[in-house]
């Protein structure tokens, strides 16, 4: 049993999704002596309470020659607010290997961060008020992720996109090379950040009033730094009945494949567009 009360709240004053996976990943990990993570899915059955602990019980569901399965459930006032399964691999040599290639972009030299992008934003004297006073709320959240987008969408222009988006990633600080496990605990926090919003980016003539996530998985393939940029590409193939459904890949900058991602959604949108914020 595991407990953690520190937690980072975004916007939405509710638990951030990313940052119990990545949890519950570490108090998994905890009961496994060898072996790295190679997958996890989970399932996030209730909001989390931003003020309360949570406490993480696992349970050893397999251990094989090859393979070790946890079962996790992240506990919030006697209830589940997410359930996991991970599942960790010794390391195997085969001569079966291939992926994708990864996208030609822009180094993330040659990119300005989200942050930075913002202040540049914030020096334009049109800027309204209220686009302004959003835009400091996003500085305000202190967010332990850098992000440097590529392509950065228009501010202030709402006409649907493809659904679609690349963006360069890291988190904050330097975690140095350490166990691999913690560096896909940290990818897990990482994965969930603006990912489920590139589901929408075909609806920007909406006001979205609530947006959920309801599953969230990954697969490790090959070695990573969380603390050194990894292009995450993600993409929408479907949206509907109120749900939307985002793949991701997290390249190394060598275009090695580091992480694969796939999460569901819930949103409610508004049945009329909202007026202009020009």
């Amino acid at each position: 049993l595991c407990r953690s009360s520190r937690h980072w709240v975004p916007a939405t004053r509710r638990l951030f999704g990313g940052q119990i996976v990545g949890q519950a990943l570490v108090a998994a990990a905890s009961s496994v002596p060898e072996g790295n993570v190679h997958s996890l899915h989970c399932y996030f059955v209730r909001a989390g309470d931003p003020k309360a602990a949570v406490l993480y019980q696992v349970e050893r569901t397999r251990d094989g020659r090859s393979f070790n399965v946890r079962s996790v459930k992240a506990i919030q006032h006697g209830v589940p607010i997410l359930t996991c399964q991970v599942s960790f691999h010794r390391s195997q040599e085969s001569p079966l290997q291939h992926q994708f290639t990864m996208p030609t972009v822009p180094s993330p030299d040659e990119l300005l961060t989200r942050d930075e992008l913002i202040y540049k934003y914030l020096k334009d004297p049109s800027l309204v008020d209220k686009h302004r006073l959003g835009l400091n709320k996003i500085l305000a959240q202190e967010v332990p992720i850098e992000i440097k987008p590529i392509n950065p969408p228009d501010m202030y222009n709402r006409m649907p996109q493809e659904p679609r988006q690349l963006f360069w990633v890291r988190a904050k600080g330097v975690i140095g090379p350490g166990d691999m496990r913690l560096h896909c605990c940290v990818a897990a926090y990482i994965s969930d950040y603006s990912f489920l919003g590139t589901a929408l980016l075909p609806h920007l003539q909406f006001g979205v009033q609530f947006m959920a996530s309801l599953d969230h998985s990954l697969w490790f393939h090959s070695e990573f730094r969380a603390d050194e940029w990894m292009l995450y590409e993600c993409e929408s193939h479907w949206a509907g009945n109120s749900r939307g459904l985002v793949h991701g890949r997290l390249w190394r900058r060598d275009g090695v494949l580091a992480v694969t991602c796939a999460q569901e959604g819930v949103f409610r949108v508004k049945q009329n567009p909202p007026e202009s914020k020009l």
